[in-house]
């Protein structure tokens, strides 16, 4: 393979990519979600609350791979993406390795923060180049193909994450006798980092489709990349402000945000003691606040087709809150059998692993196929389907929690991980679908920043926050995550109104989104 664009759409070169592509996917997740299976081994050798493990596997992570991938998503735009993607593997994986030598709660979390900015050039860039290579007729699957790696590399990460730790506890009973004083959850992160580092190399190959090639739109290639992302960046702060119409006004309204992000901030760091929680969440807030007010200035078209259609609204507000239940359930699974079981680490990470794989897997796979087949009769086929996901994830989840019997616990789990995952593929291409060749990279990261920030960022952590709360008022380990995580699957009515609503207004906005974007300037 080389480095030169290819004019097939859906030929051999496609298929490499996407094979390629999942890999790279599954390596993202393993090293994400390993953090879950060694939370047990991490809070006894840090001393780290439930919230505090609900900060590392969300927040720290999620609020940094938000912000970081709007300029990533604008390179991934105007750049070769196969390079991006290599680089950003290459880099969350040197920081899965450096997790391996953290010996505190802070080192741990700068760590984490360097996974999720590495991280965050990988789906942005997948998104646009697999749109690119393979027919509108068949996105949704070949998008669900590819995010089966969320599933398929969060199962490896807790089976792996399970079996390192228990087989080196077995030879090294004595921490001090370890290498280096290596203990069995540093050796995990250390285990998985390094493979990625080889697989960057393998997908520097991949083959770089023309951009537009499967709709037809043709798309010059930006002379100018980099720049481009310099502008981008600058748009996270005020200093996108400066030289534009109305700055006085521009700046008072930014000012006015910045302001009510720290009030709101300093309220939640009163009522909760995190500092570094609300700290980040709402440097994350205003970061993104001051992008979305500079892309209005910076590029009216792409503004337009996203913040001014109201179906890409109603999914961006309403999509984000299926992964609040999955990331939650994610980050505290294990510690639910654990503690209200009695499962070991090895069992735990297997049995979870298994069922987040294959479950997965077969959910996001179901619901991509089934997703294009009712995208054929109807507009918001997809739509639909969601919400059922939506609803079917109250029972399940409820069940696997609160069923007295281990292996019917097993069941109702699995069926979890086997709904829950189906809405993903449906997702990305309703957002694909709504935006322009050109505009996909970047309309792709700011779906995955609402997903990260609302779901990743909020999810774990006040799912481990409530957790903390009930055992301060006496309940018992087991009992606070159990309820903790019943509780949290509240939010999914705000998908299901959110998504319902969008149904009005998704057939109209996506078969005029060119002329959209032609009455903001865009030159098509």
């Amino acid at each position: 393979m080389s480095g030169k664009e290819s004019s097939e759409v859906g030929g051999y070169h496609a298929k490499v990519a996407l094979s390629l592509l999942v890999i790279v996917y599954i390596f993202n997740f393993i090293d994400r979600q390993i953090l879950s299976i060694l939370a047990e081994e991490i809070q006894a050798d840090l001393g780290i609350s439930d919230s505090g493990i609900g900060f590392l596997y969300g927040t720290a992570f999620a609020v940094f791979y938000s912000v970081v991938g709007i300029p990533l998503g604008k390179l991934a735009d105007v750049w070769t993406r196969r390079k991006l993607i290599s680089i950003g593997l290459a880099t969350w994986s040197i920081f899965t390795v450096l997790s391996g030598t953290a010996r505190s709660f802070l080192a741990l979390s700068i760590f984490r923060i360097g996974v999720g900015v590495g991280e965050s050039s990988a789906s942005p860039s997948a998104y646009s180049l697999l749109s690119d290579y393979f027919s509108p007729k068949v996105r949704t699957t070949v998008l669900a193909i590819y995010s089966s790696g969320v599933y398929i590399g969060s199962g490896i990460g807790l089976f792996l994450g399970g079996a390192i730790v228990d087989q080196w506890n077995s030879i090294f009973p004595d921490p001090s006798l370890a290498p280096f004083g290596i203990r069995g959850w540093q050796a995990a992160f250390i285990a998985v980092g390094l493979p990625g580092l080889l697989l960057a190399l393998v997908t520097w190959r991949i083959k770089e489709p023309k951009r537009g090639l499967s709709d037809g739109i043709e798309t010059t290639q930006h002379p100018h990349p980099f720049k481009e992302v310099l502008k981008e960046m600058i748009g996270l702060t005020p200093f996108a402000l400066m030289g534009q119409e109305k700055i006085v006004k521009n700046l008072f309204i930014n000012f006015s945000i910045a302001l009510f992000i720290f009030l709101l901030c300093f309220q939640l760091v009163t009522m909760t003691s995190d500092i570094a929680q609300w700290v980040a969440f709402g440097m994350g807030c205003y970061f993104i606040a001051c992008w979305i007010q500079s892309l209005r200035l910076r590029d009216p078209a792409i503004f337009a087709v996203i913040f001014r259609s109201k179906a890409h609204l109603f999914c961006l507000l309403g999509l984000p809150f299926i992964p609040f239940v999955q990331y939650a359930h994610g980050a505290f699974q294990p510690m639910f059998y654990m503690r209200n079981h009695g499962v070991d680490i090895l069992e735990v990470g297997t049995v979870l692993g298994i069922f987040t794989a294959v479950g997965g897997l077969l959910g996001i796979v179901t619901g991509g196929v089934l997703g294009d087949k009712l995208r054929e009769k109807y507009p918001n086929g997809r739509l639909y389907l969601i919400v059922c996901v939506a609803l079917m994830i109250v029972p399940s989840s409820l069940l696997y929690l609160y069923v007295e019997n281990l292996y019917f616990s097993y069941f109702w789990n699995f069926m979890f991980s086997f709904i829950a995952p189906m809405w993903l593929g449906l997702g990305v291409s309703t957002i694909a679908d709504l935006v322009l060749p050109r505009m996909r990279a970047v309309a792709g990261a700011f779906f995955i920043l609402m997903l990260s920030m609302l779901g990743m960022a909020l999810g774990p952590y006040l799912t481990g926050e409530v957790s903390d709360l009930l055992q301060t008022q006496g309940v018992n380990e087991g009992e606070s995550i159990k309820t903790a995580l019943a509780w949290c699957t509240t939010v999914l009515l705000i998908t299901i109104v959110c998504l319902l609503t969008a149904c009005k207004y998704l057939p109209e906005e996506e078969k005029n989104k060119v002329e959209i974007a032609r009455s903001y300037g865009e030159d098509i």
